[in-house]
């Protein structure tokens, strides 16, 4: 089998939810930066593969699929011989599904957002990012008290896909000191076998 082709940015959190979940399936891939700075996902080349133009693209074989949310959909479903990452079970296929809409919604608008902010100079309402950042992770707080991960009793697809932002909330001014249960996951999710760190950022706008 040949390698799975990455196109990413470095510093692209929905970059990484799909670089790490390669990893953490044990994948062979091929790690392709693109230069988002000087508009490379915009050029005709990068246009055929993700008409939106926008990182990650993943060419596995003939199928080339963007969207980092579907393509760990896709990875999950199709490398995933033990279906413990997106689970058979109904209910908790219908949970994974929930916290892929949180990070879609609450998660991008929130820490997504406030880091876009300081880390890309973004044109955003910095404070309503950090005000919903923070009703965010209460709730998520409040959910794993019980709870090792968001969902049943193995590490999902939605605990990579609600990862990245929420690990690297600081970066955009969000402090997780008030969330020990938050921690906690996060410290769970990065002693998985086959986990790879994202790559930080010198926040060199935050005042």
């Amino acid at each position: 089998m040949s390698a799975i082709k990455l196109y990413r940015h470095p510093l692209s959190g929905h970059s990484y939810r799909v670089e790490v979940f390669l990893s953490l399936l044990g994948l062979d891939s091929d790690i392709i930066d693109v230069d988002l700075m000087k508009g490379a996902h915009k050029q005709p080349e990068f246009l055929q593969k993700n008409s939106f133009g926008q990182v990650p693209v993943i060419e596995d074989g003939d199928i080339t699929l963007s969207d980092s949310n579907a393509i760990l959909v896709y990875l999950a479903s199709k490398y995933d011989s033990y279906r413990t990452w997106l689970p058979e079970d109904f209910a908790q296929a219908a949970q994974v599904q929930c916290f892929l809409s949180v990070a879609a919604g609450k998660v991008a608008f929130g820490p997504a957002a406030a880091r876009l902010v300081n880390v890309f100079g973004a044109g955003l309402d910095h404070q309503n990012a950090k005000n919903i950042s923070h009703a965010l992770l209460g709730e998520i707080n409040a959910h794993l008290a019980d709870n090792t991960w968001l969902v049943g009793k193995l590490p999902t697809i939605a605990d990579v896909a609600n990862y990245a932002y929420i690990a690297h909330a600081p970066e955009g001014d969000v402090s997780l000191a008030d969330y020990p249960h938050v921690r906690r996951w996060l410290t769970s999710f990065e002693a998985l076998k086959g986990f790879v760190p994202m790559q930080k950022t010198i926040v060199a706008l935050a005042v």
